[in-house]
């Protein structure tokens, strides 16, 4: 029987393109990596160029979840990895891992237990390297040692995006034959912590031949920086994990039912958990302090309010995320950039502006502080309510004020459009359709908006991506920092949470805040699910601070789902009844929308286009005045328990094919050197167990 390994021989597309423009439609096919002879290829460092900006092209496996690294712009829900189906953004519906119901199963085949471009990327470094140690190689030697770091890079890449989707995962370094004896071998899964250690080693291993990108493409490229940033992430992400799962089976813990003790190849393994994550704590804070140190200079907050009045002006900060070039920002460290002439564009705008049927959520508006550095709910905070949109901007956090777009701002430099739905222009959209800018909820999602008309059309949109960013690196030392000693954060820690502040003017006196949290307050206001780890609150008001800051910073970026998932912060609400909210359009907001244009409580209630304002239910801490996302028709399946966990789908079930594949005999599961994650079965179209 020929297994689905067989992949690991597929199609390596090469290509001959520029440094700048990157394009899946401009690389050339060439001869399949089983076939290419070393001798005749990979001899200058342009040929390692073509070969490993290829797998920049098509993350379309990465671009199914939250978090991934090179957006494509393929399609508008790939841009970004937005923070959808969270406690951030919202629209009438969320994933099917948040589904009370049966929705989410075991599949047949598929999912993320795949080789073929890992054995890609194996097959060109086990080529490459002895040339490399060899100097064999033509041209710019610094270039020939960063293209071949790439590589390092990309694998470091493809495996965590593994580690995070299914934890254990076999690491394989070289590329394999299409011998059913070798691959059912290669399939033994490894413990997670040991494929974390082995990203990380890659990562290294990058970081010794990448440069600065001067000779090799700029930063639309990997740098050494953004590798070094990357190492970061990864080494927290694998912390805060191994952390907040301690004694359950989604550690490699035998004694907590941890499902690798079944097999014989895991006879000896020992697992310290503590260790495990002091080690990773110490490589997230080294790294991240060298990528902070190395820019510590934020992108200027100049405090202009865009589309405050018809001119609509400049903001550094904000302009950041809406340019077509990134390069004149030192905090962006990698992003990708599009050109539609050579037709290579997106579509991000045109849905931003028309159809965009999502938004922030309330529990989200009433995270962000103050100027001053108060919760809203503290005494002399200056908070101006919620009862208008625009109201939740004044004397706020500018990350709210910049990237939340409220009725009557203005968007564009060369149009005079306007936000809102109201004759005066007072009330959001939110109702979809052919309507420009509406939004689920009425906060309206403006970080990465142009402003420009030209880029608002189908498949011309250059705003360009970012992938890295140095704020980042000051995010992640604060969070290791606490979590490896605690609310004594070092001077470093305070440091780079100060210039966080300074940049979203907010006022650095940090303690002030801390002082000013009140965390029965903070649930009862923003409902925020990261208030929890492990299914109990968390005490230290320094942490939830970093929590915040982190979830303020990082708005729209993707990261809101995998931080909830690292964090274990999804427990609480095993068994259902989580439900987001969007503005309270029912306050005195209500009278400027027109005569019947919102529909709630119809005779057909598929014809409801908000929630109902008797409907205390599942009312914003029982006041109905606020939308409720899932309450708008009966049909909705969230409509009756909200937003639901099961601890099983903190990791995604491997597919019954692949344990038949590697299986003694194609039918004996048991004979299989994979085993499944926690909770789930190996019967085909089952639900998670618990």
């Amino acid at each position: 029987m020929k297994t689905t390994y067989s992949r690991y021989i597929g199609l390596a597309a090469v290509a001959f393109a520029s440094l700048g423009v990157i394009s899946c439609d401009d690389y050339l096919d060439i001869t399949p990596p089983s076939e290419i002879a070393p001798e005749l290829y990979f001899n200058s460092a342009d040929q390692l160029a073509a070969y490993t900006i290829n797998y920049y092209c098509n993350y379309s496996n990465w671009d199914t979840g939250q978090g991934g690294q090179f957006p494509s712009h393929a399609d508008y829900t790939s841009f970004i990895h937005d923070d959808m189906g969270t406690d951030n953004e919202a629209s009438s519906s969320c994933g099917n891992q948040f589904y009370e119901g049966a929705d989410y199963k075991v599949g047949d085949k598929g999912g993320d237990w795949y080789f073929n471009r890992i054995n890609d990327i194996n097959f060109f470094i086990r080529r490459v390297r002895p040339k490399i140690e060899a100097e064999e190689i033509s041209g710019n030697p610094v270039a020939a040692k960063h293209y071949f770091g790439e590589a390092y890079m990309l694998r470091a890449m493809e495996y965590f995006h593994r580690l995070r989707r299914v934890g254990d995962f076999p690491i394989i370094t070289t590329d394999l034959p299409d011998d059913r004896a070798t691959l059912v071998e290669a399939s033994k899964r490894q413990p997670r912590n040991k494929v974390a250690r082995f990203i990380l080693a890659d990562l290294d291993s990058a970081l010794t031949l990448l440069s600065d990108g001067s000779a090799t493409g700029g930063r639309a490229r990997i740098t050494r920086d953004a590798a070094l940033l990357f190492k970061a992430r990864v080494a927290l992400y694998e912390a805060t994990w191994e952390k907040y799962f301690a004694g359950t089976p989604f550690v490699p813990d035998a004694a907590a039912g941890w499902p690798g003790k079944e097999k014989s190849y895991n006879d000896g393994f020992v697992y310290d958990n503590e260790a495990e994550v002091r080690f990773f704590l110490d490589q997230a804070l080294a790294a991240s302090k060298e990528v902070a140190d190395a820019h510590p200079l934020l992108t200027q907050n100049s405090k202009n309010a865009i589309g405050a009045d018809a001119s609509v002006g400049a903001n550094p900060y904000y302009d950041m995320f809406a340019t077509t070039d990134p390069s004149i920002y030192d905090e962006v460290l990698m992003y990708r950039v599009y050109n539609r002439e050579k037709g290579v564009a997106h579509s991000l705008n045109q849905y931003m502006r028309q159809g965009q049927a999502r938004g922030y959520t309330q529990e989200f508006a009433n995270a962000f502080l103050m100027e001053n550095g108060l919760p809203i709910y503290a005494a002399g905070s200056l908070y101006a309510g919620d009862d208008w949109v625009a109201d939740t901007k004044q004397n706020r956090d500018w990350r709210w004020q910049l990237f939340m777009k409220a009725p009557g701002e203005y968007v564009y430099t060369d149009a005079d459009d306007r936000m809102g739905g109201g004759k005066n222009y007072d009330v959001p959209v939110v109702w979809s359709g052919s309507v420009k800018f509406c939004t689920s909820t009425g906060y309206k999602k403006g970080k990465y908006m142009t402003k420009l008309t030209k880029y608002t059309s189908t498949g011309t949109d250059e705003t360009a991506s970012i992938v890295f960013r140095a704020a980042e690196a000051y995010l992640i030392y604060l969070e290791a920092a606490w979590e490896r000693y605690g609310d004594n954060l070092d001077s470093d820690a305070w440091k780079y949470w100060q210039a966080l502040r300074q940049r979203a003017g907010v006022d650095t006196d940090i303690n002030k805040t801390i002082n000013a949290t009140d965390l029965d307050k903070e649930e009862f206001y923003t409902h925020d699910l990261a208030l929890y780890s492990a299914g109990r609150r968390i005490e230290s008001k320094v942490l939830y601070n970093i929590r915040r800051e982190r979830r303020c910073e990082l708005m729209s970026e993707g990261f809101r789902l995998d931080d909830l998932y690292r964090w274990r912060a999804l427990d609480q609400i095993i068994g259902g009844g989580y439900y987001v909210h969007g503005a309270k359009i029912f306050g005195p907001m209500l009278s400027g929308f027109a005569k019947n244009r919102l529909k709630y409580d119809q005779a057909d209630p598929s014809n409801n286009n908000v929630s109902s304002p008797s409907d205390t239910e599942a009312g914003f801490n029982g006041d109905a005045n606020y939308l409720s996302m899932f309450r708008v028709t009966p049909d909705n399946k969230f409509y009756k328990d909200g937003m639901s966990w099961h601890m099983a789908h903190y990791l995604s079930p491997i597919a019954v094919g692949h344990f038949l594949d590697s299986s003694a005999d194609g039918t004996d599961i048991s004979s299989s050197p994979i085993y499944q994650n926690p909770y789930w079965s190996t019967t085909s179209n089952t639900p998670a167990q618990q």
